[in-house]
């Protein structure tokens, strides 16, 4: 739900088959946006506390590209990019600040996750043997 990448990593360790792999991966990502979507502003305000607490710039070069993003594509841009460089988490909580409705996230994460857990889930899967016989 965390990491969408140690799904992938996670199925192949235990000799799960490639579809049980994906349907896993992506099952753990949208359960992280069906809970962060409905409680995503919630979250966010306690992170702003947070932050503030710590005294860490609110706009940060990270934070500026998340909004570029959003400016330039929307929900669908963030979505795209969840599971490669955001987490489920901080993807949901932003598509969700931005005052994308929760049908819209629900879809386009899950395309996303699909999308990227069949990519990242073959790249495992095709890489395993090959780093196996390294070692």
């Amino acid at each position: 739900m965390v990491k969408f990448f140690g799904g992938p990593v996670a199925g192949s360790s235990l000799g799960l088959p490639y579809a049980q792999t994906v349907l896993l991966t992506v099952a753990g990502m949208m359960t992280s946006v069906v809970i962060f979507s409905i409680i995503g502003r919630a979250f966010s305000k306690w992170m702003s506390r947070r932050r503030r607490e710590k005294q860490k710039p609110v706009f940060s070069k990270k934070n500026r590209r998340i909004v570029q993003v959003w400016q330039r594509f929307g929900v669908i841009g963030i979505a795209f990019l969840t599971p490669i460089f955001l987490t489920p988490i901080l993807g949901t909580v932003v598509a969700a600040l931005f005052g994308a409705p929760k049908k819209h996230i629900f879809i386009h994460m899950l395309w996303s996750a699909i999308l990227w857990g069949a990519a990242q889930t073959l790249f495992v899967y095709e890489f395993r043997d090959f780093a196996s016989s390294l070692f």
